[in-house]
């Protein structure tokens, strides 16, 4: 009787809803309380063709776009699943890809025949965009993960840094795992991904595939000639921040390159609040890959002159006469260009490679609990 009473009402209601043409644009959509009232009508009634009445429809998307994100948002598009609201559903999942509500959005694009409005965003010229559409892709395209990332890892088109989320995706699945074990043992794999690649198939449950890339991959081993434990199990590790201060200091040689409330050199990024922007998982895939983790405006590049002169180094400034790099030395070196004959930036990081040579796994840990009380306001 309830449900009978409450289809009279919508029904009536319908006839007082405007239509309109333009819902998804990007102004301030005001919800009238007819929308809020049709739009929990809606959700209890058992069976409603959202197409056979424009006013419901109208007043839905009206909704979806004045409240993105949320439970209620996410339960209508689950419902009724209008692929007019592709488009912001997409900008949505890439603004939050590290949450729930990112992934869920995500989730909601694949399970309407719309994951490719996400999956256009791997080339993005917007390394960002491209991370976090790959992150993205490996939380929710499912069987669809392998055919759309393997390309990722294999072609070699993108930056190392997101063909390195891509292997870490692909991590996530069988599947996933099994094709990049025959990339392994193919020769296939380059050489930039392979820590990321021996992180995944070293610690995968399955035994067999452990055990098949143990004969082609190794994690690198520390100073005190240890072989480091995948980042599964040193994120679970806790380790004493005031040793790992005086790590950044000395042994870890951080501070030549990066700052720290005005101390330290100014080639790298600041780190004052890097425990801010970084999970300790990302902690140490920046220390430990740092070719898998090159911030914006952090890229090496390459200078060759006519004379033999290499130099390597963050891009300073470069305008139509030269080019400044700074070294990671903290030196700044300015090349005119009409004596170069390469100029180029590098998939390489100028941060070493194999910084963990220098540290035991125990100093590692350190450095990276110090790293990750450098707080926003942190004093």
């Amino acid at each position: 009787m309830r449900l009978i009473f409450a289809g009279i009402l919508f029904t009536s209601l319908l006839t007082w809803l405007p239509v309109s043409g333009n819902l998804l644009a990007e102004e301030t959509v005001e919800l009238s309380p007819k929308d809020k009232l049709v739009v929990e009508t809606l959700l209890r009634l058992k069976s409603f063709d959202l197409d056979s009445s424009a006013p419901a429809k109208a007043a839905v998307l009206r909704y979806l776009r004045a409240k993105p994100g949320t439970d209620r948002s996410f339960e209508l598009i689950e419902r009724f699943k209008p692929v007019e609201i592709a488009g912001q559903l997409t900008k949505y999942s890439l603004a939050h890809p590290g949450e729930t509500g990112g992934v869920r959005a995500a989730e909601l694009l694949f399970a309407m025949n719309r994951g490719g409005s996400l999956s256009a965003y791997i080339n993005s010229e917007n390394e960002r965009e491209a991370i976090s559409a790959v992150e993205l892709i490996g939380h929710a395209a499912g069987k669809q993960t392998v055919p759309l990332l393997l390309t990722v890892v294999s072609e070699g088109k993108a930056s190392a840094t997101v063909r390195s989320t891509a292997v870490k995706a692909l991590g996530k699945r069988a599947d996933g795992q099994r094709e990049l074990l025959i990339l392994v043992t193919r020769g296939q794999l380059a050489d930039e991904l392979k820590f990321a690649a021996a992180n995944v198939l070293l610690s995968s449950t399955d035994t067999k595939v452990a055990a098949e890339a143990a004969k082609y991959l190794e994690l690198p081993a520390t100073a005190d000639s240890q072989p480091l434990p995948a980042l599964v199990e040193l994120v679970k590790r806790k380790g004493d921040p005031a040793t790992g201060a005086e790590v950044f200091r000395t042994t870890g040689t951080c501070i030549k390159c990066h700052k720290i409330r005005g101390e330290g050199k100014e080639v790298g990024p600041d780190l004052t609040e890097i425990g801010s922007k970084l999970s300790r998982e990302a902690m140490y895939v920046s220390i430990l890959d740092p070719s898998a983790a090159i911030s914006h405006n952090f890229e090496t590049y390459s200078i060759l002159t006519e004379d033999g002169l290499a130099v390597s180094g963050l891009l300073i400034s470069e305008t139509d006469d030269a080019v400044t790099l700074r070294s990671s030395d903290g030196i700044d070196k300015t090349i005119d260009k009409d004596v170069m004959e390469i100029f180029k930036k590098q998939k390489t990081s100028l941060m070493p490679q194999d910084l963990q040579k220098l540290l035991t796994v125990d100093q590692l840990v350190d450095l990276v609990e110090y790293a990750l009380t450098l707080q926003k306001n942190s004093g």
